[in-house]
């Protein structure tokens, strides 16, 4: 389906509703409306916003463009929005099909190409446990990139298997990663070439990132063994208490910092 006029419509999008073609206007569409499946109640509109949102459906960041809700705080990324019911031969998989779910992953599933959590919809393989995200589907084998002269192709590799480090974080982490067959020092996370598609990278913001459940396991120690110390300081002394505590959040700042 191909919207060919810019001129004030209204789409109804159900939950089969075939490919469409994403529009590409650099400016805040405001007369294109859509009535999406899973938001009937109001229509949403196409603008291209530079600030930081997340996506209703995936539960992935975003920036730039999206659908949204003028009468509520619903956001969607535009490729989710108009992410076909299936997929096949889909380079990442292409021995099965691949399923728009939307449903959210019980067991806690991760996103085959870039392995962050799958939080919402993803496109899903019913025949085994493959699954991506709406965006991570947007990638393919070789992918041209604004961060980068040449093309870039998707290695058979994993980053994490090789002690890769990416030419744009700078960093070291799991999942697909790819390289320039011209400078061959040079390569790119998936989870960070598909912040160049959904709109991070244009727009100069970087994702948040979340806390891991050791970190945060950490703090919650941390706090606990810091209160029962405060309980201390009746017993052992005023002063003696507060520069005992002080001593430990030196030390504690000077590891973090260090």
């Amino acid at each position: 389906m191909r919207n060919k006029s810019f001129n004030k419509s209204r789409t109804t999008l159900s939950e089969n509703s075939p490919s469409m073609e994403v529009l590409t206007s650099p400016r805040p569409i405001l007369g294109e409306e859509r009535v999406h499946f899973s938001h009937p109640q109001h229509p949403l509109a196409l603008f291209n916003l530079r600030d930081l949102f997340r996506c209703t459906l995936c539960k992935e960041f975003g920036a730039g463009r999206r659908f949204k809700c003028r009468q509520c705080d619903f956001e969607l990324h535009d490729f989710c929005a108009l992410a076909p019911p299936s997929q096949n031969s889909h380079p990442f998989h292409s021995q099965h099909q691949l399923v728009f779910s939307t449903k959210a992953d019980k067991g806690g599933g991760r996103c085959d190409v870039c392995t962050k959590a799958t939080k919402g919809y993803a496109f899903r393989c019913s025949t085994c446990n493959f699954e991506m995200h709406p965006c991570c589907a947007m990638l393919y084998q070789e992918m041209d990139f604004s961060a980068h002269p040449h093309t870039l192709y998707l290695m058979s590799l994993t980053s994490g298997d090789s002690g890769i480090i990416c030419g744009e974080c700078k960093r070291k982490r799991s999942g697909r990663v790819y390289g320039c067959t011209v400078c061959h020092d040079y390569h790119l996370h998936a989870v960070c070439a598909k912040d160049m598609l959904n709109g991070l990278h244009a727009n100069g913001i970087k994702a948040p990132e979340t806390p891991s459940r050791l970190g945060a396991a950490g703090k919650l120690i941390s706090h606990v063994v810091l209160g029962f110390i405060g309980s201390l300081v009746e017993g052992i002394g005023e002063g003696i208490g507060e520069f005992f505590i002080d001593s430990i959040v030196r030390t504690h700042s000077r590891r973090r910092s260090g």
